[in-house]
Order: C-alpha cells, then structure tokens, then sequence
C-alpha cells in the first residue's frame, strides 16, 4: 500500500467528494462510472468536514442470533479491535451489511462510535443502520442505508475482506473519502496529479458559472464559455 502524506491528506480534506470524483475521472478517465457509492446514503451530520482514511473493511449480519458460542464470538469481537487499531490510521470503518434487507438492526450507535473513535477512526460507510443519532461520538461521521431503532442480533460476520457498499467496491486500505454526498475510492498513486488538476477544474467551472449567472445570458454566450 502507498503511504500518503500530510499535505496529501490536507489537500484531500479541503474538497467536497464530488470534487474528487471530478479529478479521479481526468487523472484516471479508467475511473469513471466506477468506484463510488451511486445509491443515497443517510447523513445524520451533513455539517461535519470530509473524512480521509483508510478503509477497514467489515461485513455484519443482524436478523439471526450469533451462530458462534458467546466465548468464541468475543474472542473474534477482540480480534476485530486489533484490526480496526492497526496501522494505517485514520481509518473509515466500511460496513457490508449480509442481511435482507440491510438495516435490519444497528451495528452503530453511541457506544461502539465512542469505541471506534478511540482507536483511531473517523466514521463509517455502512450499508446497514445507525442509531443514537444525538449521542454518538462528537465529530464521528456516519453515511448509513438507514436509520434503526434497534441492534437487533448484530454481529461481526467477517473483517480485512472486500466490500461492497452501495455500488462502491472496497478492499482493506483502500483510501476512501467521503461526505454528505458520499464516498469514493481514492487512487493513492493519482493524489498528486489530482491536486495539479484542480486549478483548472475550478477555473472551468467558474468560467461556466459566471456565463449562466450573467446579465442577459443566453445560449450563445454560454456555449461559448463551455467550448472557450
């Protein structure tokens, strides 16, 4: 896996996610139509900032009691501690959720978002549910299928494998970033070339902008700016 560095991250956290699908489809035009989330997802903190961090990849079942005997599953409970505390950090915990339908009870809530956070997580992608929406870690995001009442018979199904998330294919590491709008899978080796395309793509932007706010816009003048 690639390392990223500070100023990497820092440029990553100054943009929104559809900033970055916009720079991942130039620098990598394999990339697009591909690696994000493409069905809405429940942003209980749409104020909070981007999150930047490396996938921890998990899948959960919740409609069906623990098939494992209580002293075996808190031996895997414990594990999966170890494996969202690991290196690299910060961390997004992703969350497939194997039930039909997804949601039907919460893996999240005020207490684990607490215990995620101590160890070095921001938040999480889950197809499943949240809950507690007032309690949960200050700061801690959460992009959800849902929103439950109850955790029902939640439980660790299996961890460190690939996920799929409302369309969005994940692998343990992978760089996510994510925000009300969504999440994306961030081609770590393209940072740099994403950040020296982001001048351009803003001046474009605003150029087409200022064209369609303008005083007696009309067709000409905004295909102008469109083609110019």
């Amino acid at each position: 896996m690639s390392k990223v560095s500070q100023s990497q991250f820092e440029f990553l956290r100054s943009i929104d996610t559809p900033t970055v699908c916009n720079l991942v489809e130039m620098v990598a035009p394999e990339r697009r139509g591909i690696g994000y989330t493409v069905k809405h997802l429940v942003c209980p903190y749409p104020d909070l900032p981007p999150m930047v961090g490396f996938a921890k990849t998990v899948t959960t079942r919740s409609k069906d009691a623990v098939p494992l005997g209580q002293a075996s599953y808190m031996d895997k409970r414990l594990e999966y501690l170890d494996y969202v505390a690991a290196a690299p950090r910060p961390s997004v915990v992703v969350i497939q959720d194997l039930d039909d339908p997804p949601g039907y009870g919460a893996f999240w809530g005020e207490v684990q978002s607490n215990v995620h956070k101590a160890l070095g997580c921001l938040g999480t992608i889950t197809s499943g549910s949240v809950r507690d929406i007032p309690m949960n870690a200050p700061g801690f995001q959460m992009l959800a299928g849902s929103i439950s009442p109850s955790h029902a018979y939640v439980h660790v199904v299996d961890f460190g494998i690939d996920v799929s998330v409302h369309g969005m294919d994940v692998a343990s590491g992978d760089l996510i970033h994510a925000d009300q709008h969504g999440a994306v899978v961030v081609p770590v080796d393209k940072i740099d070339a994403m950040k020296a395309a982001l001048d351009g793509l803003m001046k474009r932007e605003a150029r087409i902008i200022e064209a369609a706010r303008a005083p007696g816009a009309t067709v000409e003048s905004i295909k102008a700016a469109i083609t110019g």
